[in-house]
């Protein structure tokens, strides 16, 4: 249970959502119309596609789920571990991150069904990156266990129970960043098209080199 949250810790988790909501919003909007920062939709459009005989829907969904899949892979052979905590490799898989999204940007121009599986890709890689701390769960690229968690903290303080302001200020954080992300995504998109994309890699780039200079210099954000 969290008693603290470290400010790298918070700031991190935010701006990671923020950048995951702009991904997704694009991605929907764009020639493929599908989401790429979560995978129970694509599951639900994978399994409808084999039950009616949509090859087609079933093929793309299952190469967005299994991309995901090899992001959150490609997270832990370079992280090493799932729990949080400064000093491991995370500025080497947030650059990486920030590779597959400025090769997203370009797939999508080309409109290549490529660009969907990086951003998949790069969406699994950092919901993977930023998994657990302090025992608890932070994920940054979907909302659905930041939802349940923030409702169960407020059910336990209308019982009177333990109300945990650590846990709700960084999930309340979080899914008020994906949620500007995706507001931020469908207004780029609009004035900008697929460009939309080099903000996030852009971003991730720069929290990237903010980590790595923080580690190597040692210098501590509490």
């Amino acid at each position: 249970m969290l008693s603290r949250i470290p400010r790298w810790v918070l700031i991190g988790s935010v701006v990671l959502a923020f950048s995951a909501g702009i991904v997704n919003c694009v991605a929907l909007l764009g020639f493929v119309n599908h989401s790429v920062s979560h995978v129970t939709g694509s599951v639900s459009l994978f399994a409808e596609g084999v039950a009616t005989g949509n090859l087609s829907r079933a093929g793309q969904t299952g190469l967005i789920v299994l991309f995901f899949f090899l992001g959150a892979v490609l997270s832990g052979f370079v992280i090493r571990h799932e729990s949080l905590k400064m000093g491991r490799r995370y500025g080497a898989a947030l650059a990486i991150e920030s590779g597959l999204l400025f090769l997203a940007t370009y797939l999508f121009y080309q409109h290549s069904f490529a660009g969907e599986l990086a951003a998949s890709m790069a969406c699994g890689l950092q919901n993977a990156l930023v998994a657990t701390y302090s025992g608890s769960a932070i994920r940054t690229t979907h909302l659905t266990g930041i939802v349940s968690d923030l409702g169960a903290e407020i059910g336990y303080a209308l019982r009177g129970s333990r109300f945990n302001k650590k846990q709700f200020q960084l999930q309340l954080g979080i899914f008020l960043g994906f949620l500007s992300g995706g507001v931020v995504g469908a207004w780029l998109f609009a004035a900008i098209a697929y460009s939309a994309f080099l903000v996030p890699a852009t971003v991730v780039l720069l929290a990237s080199g903010v980590y790595s200079l923080m580690h190597n210099r040692q210098i501590k954000i509490i």
